[in-house]
């Protein structure tokens, strides 16, 4: 099979209908071999009653329907696992996605042998309230990534196969799949401008609280992939500074008063001096941090994937 579509939807049942009507003929039109799926995530309105009546009328529409809401995330996730293309492509339900980048994305991933193209939304049409966090949140990404793309959280994306089979989304993290990608070792990254259609049916279905979940989630991604299999690197480094920060602080407040006392100098007692209390925290807290790594650690060396490696190319 050339292509998957994977839809995520949550009330989008007057789009439905249109939006496969479109893609069909895009694929007909460039006889591509293909399937939608379709991931209902807990929808309230009449979505899935839609989706059963559009597979009744084209067998190249598959449907994935949540018990309630679990999120984009988790929708992407389910709807990964039940694809068999070759590429893979990914769109919101809301029409605001144009079917017909879907042939010069496919055309990409396979003659430039790309393991990812992400679209960028270069013109919007979003309130300002909108697109001004979304600019942050790129510009942060992009530091922390050290990936080159104007728009991560764009829903319309192309992957290999192979890409979306090893990655795992949970959480807020389908804005960040280019860098879960790139820590799983997937490096051919591309961008490629996409055309914003204004919103045709419904209203937006997220809120502000996905900027704040959406940024704890990149820290998360940052560690995880950066020491999640030598966690003692983060924790038992910033323990052991701050434990012998606390030291040097200690051995300063009592040879101050040493000095003070050998010169017949005014001085006050070690408890009675705030920087003696510092030290005494940085020390604890350093102790702290330091077992918490030796933990994790042991944690991360009994876990059952702790040796498993992605290898791209094996000789045998």
């Amino acid at each position: 099979m050339d292509i998957s579509v994977v839809v995520p939807l949550f009330n989008e049942d007057e789009s439905l209908p249109e939006l496969t009507a479109w893609i069909d003929k895009v694929m007909i039109d460039n006889q591509f071999s293909y399937e939608i799926v379709l991931v209902d995530d807990g929808s309230t309105d009449k979505s899935w009653e839609v989706i059963e009546l559009l597979r009744l009328q084209n067998p190249a529409i598959k449907g994935i329907k949540f018990r309630r809401n679990y999120g984009k995330s988790a929708a992407l996730n389910v709807g990964f696992e039940a694809t068999q293309g070759d590429v893979i492509i990914t769109m919101d339900a809301d029409l605001q996605d144009s079917p017909d980048e879907i042939p010069e994305l496919y055309r990409r991933i396979k003659e430039e042998k790309l393991d990812l193209i992400s679209g960028w939304k270069k013109k919007r049409y979003d309130p300002i309230t909108k697109t001004i966090p979304t600019k942050l949140f790129n510009a942060a990404t992009r530091k922390m990534s050290g990936i080159e793309l104007n728009d991560f959280n764009c829903g319309l994306k192309a992957y290999r196969s192979d890409v979306i089979k090893t990655i795992e989304v949970y959480g807020e993290m389908h804005r960040y799949i280019p860098v879960i990608a790139k820590w799983a070792g997937f490096n051919k990254i591309a961008e490629q401008v996409v055309e914003h259609r204004a919103r045709k049916y419904g209203t937006t279905k997220f809120g502000f609280s996905r900027f704040i979940n959406g940024f704890l989630d990149l820290l998360s991604i940052f560690f995880v992939g950066k020491f999640g299999k030598r966690p003692m690197h983060f924790f038992g480094s910033l323990g052991v500074l701050s434990f012998f920060l606390g030291i040097i602080m200690s051995l300063y407040t009592l040879i101050e008063k040493q000095y003070l006392i050998w010169n017949g100098l005014a001085y006050r007692d070690v408890t009675q001096q705030p920087l003696f209390y510092l030290s005494l925290v940085a020390i604890v807290v350093g102790s702290q941090m330091f077992l918490a790594g030796f933990i994790a650690e042991l944690l991360s060396r009994n876990a059952p994937e702790r040796n498993q490696y992605l290898i791209e190319k094996e000789l045998k």
